[in-house]
Parts: structure tokens; sequence; C-alpha cells
């Protein structure tokens, strides 16, 4: 049951109300207490009104929320806990509470680089610290390489985009020897395959650089040129990172045998992808895409478990590496 923040405040300030024993309170006492909790916590009138705070007794008391607290009425008129000790602030945490709080725990690491989630870093510690010590252990593990090279420009690279500075970016490729600068106004990050790619729009071009092949980031004064770059629009036709400008879109026609269909059909190549024709014992699936490396490693990925059909030059090029790769197992 998601809970909004005025209605937690209302929670707490009831809690505080029946908690303090040495005063009689009406409902009319518990309504000024919450609209006076509210005012101080959004700096404006906020009446609350009868019906509200008898919905929210009524929560309090079920189990909805795990309360499930002792409140009575005596008097006819008067509310208290029935047990003096109690608080919803004692409330113990469920097993099943702690394994949802992990998994979310877990999710959030992965995005620590961000600035924006800094601040949240110490209540990630201390939420996963306090999770362990009840033996909580992760269920959910996502991919992530912590010693790849880069990451510490994920940040530096989403204010720019976010902010609309333009940087000068020091980049070497793999087969360059030196690396060259370039004045870039940074479009968008992606990751793929573990790995993180910036798309910058430098000398009229549109470049993608991976993150662990940049050299350095430094702000400049610049006036930055915003392209508007839809990323769904922008990566729909093609697997990976790599998209070239100009570059029809083909189909690209591959059989997968029998063991490898229910793979290929619950984990789709591309979104484009459909049955083209199917037997007993084979399938032929169809994508739309550009041809490019990362599609080209993906296909080979599968091995001997598929075989590419059209087109005949995206065919002859897997043909080709797969001989180069028998070959370095001949000798």
């Amino acid at each position: 049951m998601p809970i909004n923040k005025n209605a937690l405040i209302r929670y707490k300030t009831i809690d505080s109300c029946l908690q303090n024993t040495y005063r009689k309170w009406t409902l009319d006492d518990l309504i000024e207490a919450c609209s006076e909790a509210l005012f101080e916590f959004e700096g404006k009138e906020s009446y609350v009104s009868k019906r509200t705070i008898q919905l929210d007794l009524q929560t309090m008391r079920s189990d909805k929320l795990g309360y499930e607290a002792p409140i009575e009425v005596y008097d006819r008129k008067y509310y208290r806990y029935s047990q003096s000790d109690f608080s919803i602030k004692n409330i113990m945490v469920s097993e099943h509470d702690l394994q949802t709080m992990n998994n979310a725990v877990q999710i959030l690491k992965q995005f620590k680089d961000f600035s924006m989630f800094q601040d949240m870093n110490g209540v990630i510690q201390k939420l996963e610290d306090s999770i362990l010590a009840k033996n909580q252990k992760a269920i959910i593990h996502l991919d992530k390489n912590e010693r790849l090279k880069g990451l510490d420009y994920i940040d530096t690279l989403y204010q720019a985009i976010s902010q609309k500075k333009v940087l000068k970016i020091a980049y070497k490729s793999f087969k360059a020897r030196t690396s060259s600068e370039y004045i870039s106004h940074p479009q968008l990050l992606k990751e793929y395959n573990n790995r993180w790619f910036v798309l910058i729009w430098s000398n009229n071009k549109l470049f993608n650089f991976a993150l662990d092949r940049i050299e350095s980031v430094t702000e400049i004064t610049d006036t930055y040129q915003d392209l508007d770059i839809d990323p769904e629009e922008y990566y729909k036709n093609i697997v990976g990172v790599t998209v070239t400008e100009n570059m029809r879109t083909t189909n690209v026609d591959f059989l997968v045998d029998s063991d490898n269909i229910p793979y290929v059909l619950t984990k789709p190549l591309h979104s484009s992808q459909y049955v083209l024709k199917q037997t007993s014992t084979q399938t032929i699936f169809r994508i739309h895409v550009q041809l490019n490396l990362e599609l080209e490693r993906l296909l080979l990925g599968f091995g001997e478990s598929i075989t590419i059909i059209f087109p005949l030059k995206l065919r002859n090029r897997i043909q080709q590496k797969l001989k180069k790769a028998v070959k370095n197992y001949e000798n």
C-alpha cells in the first residue's frame, strides 16, 4: 500500500499523541495536532478533515502497513494505546520486508556514480549494514564491472548533458597511437553490454565514445548545441550502440536450430524480430537493422546453433570469421 508524505506525517503525529499518556486525546485534538504538523511541513494552512483522521486510525489499527496499533476508545470520547509502551516506530520489520529492502539496495547501488544518488550513499550503506546484520543475503545480482575505466566520467557527462555544457574531451580509440581532442556537445549516455558510451556532437558530426577510452574531460565556455535526440528513435534500428548515418536498414534472416529456438523466442535479438518460417526442427527469424559490429558479435556468439541466410555479405563475413576461428584450434 503506497503512502504519501502527508499520510506518513499524520500517522507519526497520531502516534506521538497517543504515546503521551499525560493528556486525553479527542478526535478534534488529533485533527488539530495533524493540521499543525502539516503546516510545519508544508508552510501553509492544511486543515485535516474528521473523515481523514478516522480513516488514519482505521489504517493504523489494521495490518495494511504492518502497524496493527492497539488504538482504543474510552469514555466514548478519548483515544489511547491499550499498550502503554506501543509505538509504530517500534514495529519489527518482517523477513519479507528485509528481503525487499535488500533487493532495492542492490539495484540502487548500481547508480552510485551519479551525483543525484550521492546524497543517498550514506542511507544506502546504513540500510545495507542493517540488512546484513540480520543475515539477509542478496538474491539479486546485477552485472557491473567496477574495474572498468571511465566510470568516474559518468556524472561529469551526465551533468554536462543536463545543464547543456560544452566539454573538451581527449579521446583515444583502440586503433590510435595518441589521443585527439574534441570540442564536444554531449547528447546522450548509453550503457550496452556492461560498458558505458556517450554520444557527442563535434565538428558537425556525431561520435560515439566509449568512456573507458576517454583520457580527460574539461568544461569550456562555448554555446551548447542541443540536437534534441530521442534515444528510442535514434537507437531503434541497431543492435548495440553504433549508428551509421545514412546507412540503410536491411532484413537479416537467420536460421536457429531446435535447441536454441526457445531462447531466441524469449529473448529476441532485436525489437523488430519475428518468425519468418517454422518447421518441426528449425525456425527462420527476421530482424530489420543496420549491419554493425555489435550485430556480428551477437550472431557469432551463437556459434554453430545459428546460420545467417540473408544478406549474403553478412553471411560471408560471419563465415570467414568462423573459418578463422577454426584455424585457431588446428595448430
